[in-house]
Formats: structure tokens, C-alpha cells, sequence
């Protein structure tokens, strides 16, 4: 799948190893790995197939999208996005979820 950013500083954490963000070391490689999962996967199907991950679709003010646990508090926040060649998954942020 390919990915967007609605904020570069989340595609800095992604590419960049010096990236400062706030976030804990183990939220930041668990970050970097859901996103590596993301890019292999052929749609929304191979995501919702690995459980662990535990995609949710939100309800209220956060209708539309979706969330990807990265650990028992954090979550990262998506939109499924409808694109031609391929679906595309849009990184909204990292949230506590708690």
C-alpha cells in the first residue's frame, strides 16, 4: 500500500533516525514497524488479518477513521484512503488513546 503523512513530522519519524518527536524509543520503532507492514500490504484486508494489530474504526468525532495499536496506550490514527493503483493509507498522528 502506499502511505501519505498529514504532518511531515510523522514522515520525518519514519525516515529520519534523529527524528525528535516526544515519543518513547519503543513507540517510535513500533511506529516504524506497523508502517513497514503497512507498505507490504496489497490493501486493508492483510492489516485486518493481523490481529494483533487490532484495526478499529472509530465513532464520533473521529469518523472515518481507523486506528492501528502500536502498543496498550498509544495508537496511530489513519484514513483508508480509495486511490488508483493502489490503496493508499493516510497517517493522521500518534495518540493516547488512554
Amino acid at each position: 500500500m502506499d502511505v501519505r503523512f498529514s504532518d511531515d513530522s510523522l514522515e520525518d519519524l519514519e525516515i529520519n533516525r534523529e527524528a525528535k518527536t516526544g515519543h518513547s524509543e519503543a513507540i517510535v520503532r513500533a511506529f516504524r514497524k506497523v508502517l513497514r507492514i503497512i507498505r507490504d500490504a496489497r490493501d486493508e484486508r492483510d492489516i485486518r488479518a493481523m490481529k494483533s494489530l487490532r484495526l478499529e474504526k472509530l465513532k464520533g468525532d473521529r469518523d472515518g477513521q481507523y486506528s492501528l495499536r502500536l502498543n496498550d496506550r498509544w495508537r496511530l490514527i489513519l484514513l483508508i484512503l480509495d486511490t488508483e493503483p493502489k490503496h493508499t493509507i493516510q497517517v493522521v498522528e500518534i495518540d493516547d488513546y488512554h
